[in-house]
């Protein structure tokens, strides 16, 4: 029963993720991917924070929203190939903003997850 509860949350997740996909953006610099990297970071931090502070939380309902949504929404190996692409062109620079951006944004995301689910617990 667990994997259908992660086929869920990922087939949700990578629905969202298109969507944001959809968006029509004019850039070189691949802001949707990275903006889908914090919301994931955030959401993820969030549900880490909520089941850090109740016991009562069911397993599968875990696996629905941190392996399957998070999983199916969060595009990390997009990220990756995008800034390969960027450091291939020789744009080393935005490369560099990119994935520097990427790390602490995400990071900071999972800070500020946790700190949403302390005020909504």
């Amino acid at each position: 029963m667990s994997f259908v509860f992660v086929a869920l949350g990922g087939a949700l997740g990578a629905v969202t993720r298109y969507a944001i996909s959809l968006i029509p953006v004019k850039t070189q610099f691949p802001i949707l991917t990275l903006v889908t990297n914090i919301l994931g970071a955030i959401l993820i931090g969030f549900i880490v924070g909520i089941t850090d502070k109740k016991a009562d939380v069911l397993p599968n309902t875990v696996l629905f929203w941190k392996t399957g949504v998070c999983g199916g929404f969060t595009t990390f190996s997009t990220f990756s190939l995008e800034a390969y692409k960027l450091f291939e062109n020789k744009a080393y620079a935005l490369g560099g903003v990119y994935v520097i951006l990427s790390v602490c944004c995400c990071v900071f995301g999972i800070f500020i997850g946790k700190k949403l689910a302390t005020i909504t617990g």
